[in-house]
Formats: C-alpha cells, structure tokens, sequence
C-alpha cells in the first residue's frame, strides 16, 4: 500500500475516535499527578484494550502516552513539582513564569510547544518508517542480537547516573526472560514447578509490578500525606502571535532533538527534553533570562518530550526493539493481540500499520483540543491528597495485573516484583534498563543462538557479514563513550571530594 493510498475513513469509527479520545484525557489526568509518570498511565490503561480492536487499543495507549508527557508539564508549571521526568526542565521556567504571569500563560507555551512536537514526531514515523523496514528486511537474526546487544548497552551505559546497577539491573532483566520453556529444546527453565511459569513471567503482571506496585510503595512509605496546595486562578491557556513567533526556533529545535534522541534505546524523553533545554538555551539570545520565567525554555523541553514518542515508536515497529519502557508496554499490546512488531509487519498488516501512522496525528490533535478544554480542570486534581489517589491507582493496578491472563498467580507475580523492586529502587537500581532487558530477552537470546547454529558455532559469523560488521564497530564506540563518560565522572567526584576534603 502506498504512504497516500491508506483510506482516513478507516480511522473514523466510534471505537478508535473513542479510544483516542479516552487515551488522552486519561493521560492528561495521570500525567498531571507528580510521582506516576507516563509508563504508569500507559500501564494502568492497557488492561482496556484486551477486548479492542488492535488499532483501536494502540492508538488509546499512544494518546495516554501522548497526554501524559504534556500532562506532566501542568504540575510543574502549577506547582513546581513535575508529573513526569521529562517534565523537570521545566519547572525552571515554566513555574517561574506561572508565578510572574500566570499558569495559564505558561501552559500555552507547553501545550502549543507539545502539540507541534508531537505533531513533528509523528510525521518522522509517517515518512520514515517505510524506508527503515525495507532495510530491516536486509538483516538476519546476526544484526538483530547484534542491535538487540546495542540496546541494553545503552539503556545500561547512557540512561543511568549508576553504570554498574544499571548495568546489574540489564542482567536481571535478562534472566528474568529466561523463564520458561525453552523454546528450541522445550525443557523448563527456572519454573519452580509451577505450570503458571510454564509460558515465562507474564508481562502485564512484570510491568504493573515493576511500575505500578513499586510506585505505590513509594507513596505510601513516603508520600501518603502529600497534598499539593496551590493557587489555581488565571488557567486560560492562550497566547498571541506575537509571543508564539518567539518561540517557533525553540520548539523546532526541541522537536528535532526530541524525534532523534527517541531513536535510541533507553534514551526515552527525559533525557530528550533536557538536551532540548541545553540546546535551547545555547541558541538564544536571552540565555540570562533562563531559569527566569523564559517561555523558551518552556518551548525547547516540551517539544522534545513529545516529539521522542513517535520517534520512539520507529525503532520498534521496524525492529522490534522498544526503545523506552512506555513503549515495551505498548510492544506488549501488539503481543496480547497476536501481532509481532519487526519489519514483517509492513507486509503482513499494512492496514494496521498506516493506521498507526495516521492514528498517532490524531492523538496530537486531540491532546491539543482536550488540553485546552481540560488544563484548568486537572490543575485542581493536584489539590486531592494521596490518601485518596492511592486507592485507586491500587485497583487499577490489581485489575491489570488480573484480566490479562485471569489468574491469581499473576498478583503474586506483580506483588513480589513491586516489593522487590521498591527495595531496587531505593538502592537506585534501574527500571528502565530492568523492563527493557526483560522485553528484549527472547530476541537476545534467541538470535544469538539462531547465528551459532547457523555458523556451526562460530563466533565470526558476527564480523564476516557487512551490516554485522558495522554494528560491533558501532558497540565498541559505545563501549568508549561510555567508558570514558564514567571514568570522568569518577574523576570530578574523587576532585571535588579532594577539595572538599582539603578545605575542611
């Protein structure tokens, strides 16, 4: 099917306008509350979307996806607290300026600056896709381990401020995909003798205990009394032509940075909208003004937050290969619906494809209608003490964790790994790297052992095929950057420590 050739109408049914719909105003209520996040909200909703259609059921987790990064900008306007991660830039301007103005004035800097970077990420999805695929059709299982490999180095290396427990983090992750049946000998592997394992960890119980039960610990032991007081007058979210001319470079500039750094794995748009803000403010003019109430620096990190989803979205509709751990759980419902994102997908399912492609404009626009309908609503959903939203994120968790299989077991699953992992994340250990080692795990494993039978055991196999060449030039530079990346860090931290220690 041609990229014009797809029919819009397809699109316009109750269910996907629903879906899309749902999916936004869920992830504008969820990413507005500090603490949740964008994965949680892509969570907490993908139970809704085992009885949907496929196209349907992804475009309502990509439009919570969507809704969620601007969502997390309300918040850290309002009250100086970000929603999401890749919220945290900005707070430096957006709150000093919600104070100076008014929220509603630095909201329309982020919803504007949201919308036309999300805009920008779905049209590098639309045009780019196609081209990636048909190269992916040119790789075998070597390249995949191979980019697979390049993945968890990177999310383990570049993601973390802790190499060595993101990196431990990668390896449990790992391991916990090895549960199972084997599926080239089908003997049992790490299975406890529980028929229930038989098939692997489920993946809807490992999310919702990785993000969602471990989240809730957190609140409980730490935040259960928060209630977020705050002054929630002059919301209207508008501002002139003028003052969006001002900030038309930023946003370009956020929303470049935010499609490219969505391509790489682990990445994902905190660390997108932070590079945003850097180049951002390298570029103005007015860079005494940042960290003042600049609307740039509202603009630049906004973009990019919300360009990074449909760049994060190439990698794995064309590899397989998530490239944020929202993403996975995406991944994850094109798995429940029996459908294997790769390259072969543009072949097998061209409707779905191009309706993704098509769907995902849509949920831009309808975050920017709903945002401007909604904003001043949600703002006041922070003044809810926790003590009332915990409750419910519990039973939506415990429902997901539940319908995808309808098994107890799976809660005991999600339990253990949310208790677990509370205890990880005290010890800044890395979900990010853990989730998508997990959800790259048969892919590793299986390819790599694919090649070795292909080459009767040889190990060149992964330096005799041109593409496989460039991608182990590729790791070893990784592996460099990292490496010096640490050792440099290692070095200002033993300096500062030195002067501290001389000073006193």
């Amino acid at each position: 099917m041609e990229l014009f050739g797809f029919d819009l109408l397809n699109l316009f049914t109750f269910e996907t306008i629903s879906a899309i719909l749902f999916g936004t105003f869920a992830g504008l209520l969820i990413g507005a509350i500090p603490g949740l996040g964008s994965t949680v909200t892509v969570v907490l909703l993908l139970p809704f979307t085992f009885a949907m259609d496929p196209l349907a059921s992804i475009l309502l987790l990509l439009a919570a996806f969507q809704g969620s990064e601007y969502g997390g900008s309300i918040s850290a306007i309002v009250i100086g607290i970000p929603g999401t991660p890749s919220a945290a830039p900005t707070v430096l301007d957006g709150h000093s300026l919600a104070k100076k103005s008014s929220p509603g004035h630095a909201l329309a800097y982020s919803l504007i600056a949201s919308s036309i970077g999300g805009l920008a990420g779905g049209l590098m999805l639309l045009f780019f896709s196609v081209p990636l695929a048909d190269f992916a059709l040119n790789l075998s299982d070597p390249e995949f381990f191979l980019v697979a490999l390049i993945g968890l180095i990177v999310v383990g290396g570049l993601s973390s401020r802790d190499v060595t427990k993101s990196m431990i983090s990668v390896v449990l992750g790992l391991m916990a995909g090895t549960v199972g049946v084997d599926i080239l000998t089908s003997a049992p592997r790490f299975t406890l003798g529980q028929n229930e394992l038989m098939e692997g960890l489920d993946l809807i119980a490992v999310l919702v205990g990785v993000f969602a039960f471990s989240q809730i610990f957190i609140m409980i032991s730490e935040e259960l009394n928060v209630n977020y007081i705050t002054d929630v007058k002059g919301l209207k979210t508008k501002i002139t032509l003028k003052e969006f001319r001002g900030v038309a470079k930023p946003i370009g500039i956020g929303s470049i940075t935010g499609a490219i750094v969505g391509l790489i794995p682990g990445m994902g748009a905190g660390p997108s909208s932070w590079f945003a803000y850097t180049f951002v403010k390298k570029a103005s003019k007015r860079k005494s003004k940042f960290g003042k109430g600049n609307p740039e620096g509202i603009a630049g990190p906004e973009a990019a937050n919300n360009a990074t989803v449909g760049g994060s979205m190439l990698p794995m509709l064309t590899l397989g290969i998530p490239a944020s751990p929202a993403i996975a759980i995406i991944m994850g419902a094109f798995i429940i619906h029996g459908i294997q994102p790769g390259p072969s997908l543009f072949a097998s399912d061209t409707d779905l494809v191009y309706g993704i492609f098509y769907g995902f404009l849509f949920t831009t626009i309808s975050m920017f209608i709903l945002g401007k309908l909604v904003t001043p609503l949600f703002s006041r959903v922070l003044t809810v003490p926790n003590h009332y939203l915990i409750p419910i994120i519990l039973i939506l968790a415990l429902t997901g964790a539940f319908v995808s299989n309808y098994l107890i077991f799976d809660l005991w699953v999600a339990l253990l790994i949310g208790v677990a992992f509370y205890f990880l994340l005290k010890l800044d250990f890395s979900l990010p790297s853990f989730i998508l080692a997990f959800i790259l795990s048969p892919i590793v494993e299986e390819s790599l052992r694919r090649s070795l039978l292909i080459s009767d055991g040889d190990y060149l196999i992964f330096l005799t095929r041109p593409f496989s060449l460039v991608l182990v030039i590729l790791i070893l530079l990784i592996i460099i950057v990292i490496s010096y990346t640490s050792l440099r860090k290692g070095y200002k931290r033993k300096h500062n420590d030195d002067e501290t220690a001389s000073g006193t």
